[in-house]
């Protein structure tokens, strides 16, 4: 029994000396970390118990398609090998691995050797100089100008000019819608002017035509100033010195404050609003002449019209903007981004109530328009509560065609001049037959 005991004893006391000793034959013996980290990185195969690595050249980020079959049959691969594996229980001395780091760095250099030839040659035949042509001179101008923003630009003033409560001008009407589209085409070719670099880095603005260098920096601005001078003089001029005011205001918003407020506050989305809520305004002042509580309400619909709009866009946009380094609330506010969206589709239900109040339209506006302004709300709501890409990219389709049809409703809706003089002559008549009534 004392012997049994002892041998015991001496048996736990030897355990950690032998777990010891096994973990440092198996660190001798067995592979390293270091290799299957090798193993991992490079792809090798064992073919007929010799090991080879197949490396193919890198492609390049951008191929033309006119090179791409011809691209496919040039590559190479190249081959190369590397010492066989040795079996795991062979010890592994420090010259071993000292060969293989070896062979590694001469595969690695081997490799880029034969990748930039390739590449150069590939550069070659993709870098070609760019011709302006006159005939594809309208199509870069438009683009440049972003032809479809300025249509939306236009379409809101000429609601606004519509909508306000004047007969109809022709001539006027002209000129303040295409003093309004000069003024447009101007401010969105300073902006792209600005933002070179960023567009650059998103896949949405990298075709634009300054980033693709199909037109000088120069040409972009004195085509935005062709625009833009000629534009609000016309305003001022043509139509009234408060329209040009309005329209020079909108300029310098949009392209000193907007344009570099993208890059430092997400205060942006607001100043853009307010740069969308002008043109609507102009229209009111240019039939006009003055501001009246109509050209605001019509400038309040398209304040909050934006918000549900751009929110929705931006949030399917948020790794571009985020590349591009625009400070957006859909990229470091994603929950106020969705509330500010369903707080602006509630406020368009409020802002339609709001228009017979102030006698614009008549009161079946509010009641023709709610199905509209209800369905807008409820995709608002589905994108808050969703916060994904079908939620958001439903919500800004839906802003697409409401803006145009509650702006088409408004205007079957709109009180007619002759209501209003035959109103206006109701009360002054009443005035006097007051005053006739006091008189002895």
């Amino acid at each position: 029994g004392l012997f049994v005991w002892h041998l015991r004893n001496t048996g736990a006391r030897q355990i950690p000396c032998r777990f010891v000793h096994f973990y440092h034959v198996a660190s001798n013996r067995l592979i390293t970390f270091q290799y299957f980290n090798f193993l991992k990185r490079m792809y090798v195969t064992q073919c007929n118990k010799d090991l080879s690595q197949r490396a193919k050249p890198k492609s390049d980020s951008i191929v033309s398609p006119f090179h791409e079959l011809q691209q496919l049959d040039q590559e190479k691969k190249v081959v190369h090998k590397i010492s066989s594996v040795s079996p795991i229980h062979q010890s592994w001395s420090e010259t071993s691995s000292r060969h293989e780091l070896r062979e590694m760095k001469s595969a690695a250099e081997t490799e880029d050797s034969v990748i930039p030839g390739g590449a150069e040659s590939k550069e070659d035949r993709q870098w070609k100089e760019m011709k302006l042509r006159l005939d594809d001179l309208p199509g870069i101008l438009a683009r440049l100008s972003k032809i479809r923003l300025t249509a939306l630009v236009v379409s809101t003033a000429s609601a606004g000019f519509a909508m306000a409560p004047v007969p109809f001008e022709l001539t006027c009407f002209m000129l303040a819608s295409l003093g309004t589209g000069l003024a447009s085409c101007a401010a969105n070719s300073i902006n792209q002017f600005f933002e070179v670099p960023f567009d650059s880095n998103m896949n949405r603005t990298k075709n634009r035509p300054l980033v693709r260098g199909q037109i000088s920096p120069l040409l972009a601005v004195c085509f935005a100033a062709s625009c833009g001078i000629p534009g609000i003089a016309l305003l001022t001029l043509g139509v009234n010195p408060l329209t040009g005011a309005l329209g020079a205001f909108n300029i310098f918003l949009y392209t000193c404050c907007y344009t570099p407020l993208k890059r430092m506050s997400i205060a942006n989305t607001w100043v853009g609003a307010v740069v969308g809520a002008i043109p609507p305004v102009m229209g009111w002042t240019a039939a006009t002449g003055s501001l009246d509580a109509g050209a605001l309400l019509l400038g309040g619909i398209l304040y909050s019209w934006q918000f549900p709009h751009f929110n929705a866009l931006s949030w399917g946009l948020r790794e571009d903007y985020s590349r591009g380094g625009y400070c957006m609330m859909s990229v470091t506010h994603p929950g106020l981004c969705r509330r500010v969206a369903l707080r602006h589709c509630l406020a368009l239900i409020g802002l339609s109530v709001v228009a017979p109040v102030l006698n614009i339209t008549t009161w079946t506006f509010p009641v023709i328009s709610l199905p509209i302004n209800l369905y807008i709300s409820y995709l608002g709501f589905r994108f808050y509560r969703d916060a994904d890409r079908s939620s958001s990219r439903k919500l800004f389709f839906c802003s697409l065609w409401h803006l145009p049809m509650l702006l088409l409703v408004m205007f079957t809706c709109k009180k007619s001049v002759l209501e209003k003089e035959d109103k206006g002559k109701l009360h002054g008549g009443s005035n006097e037959m007051a005053v006739e009534i006091r008189l002895p």
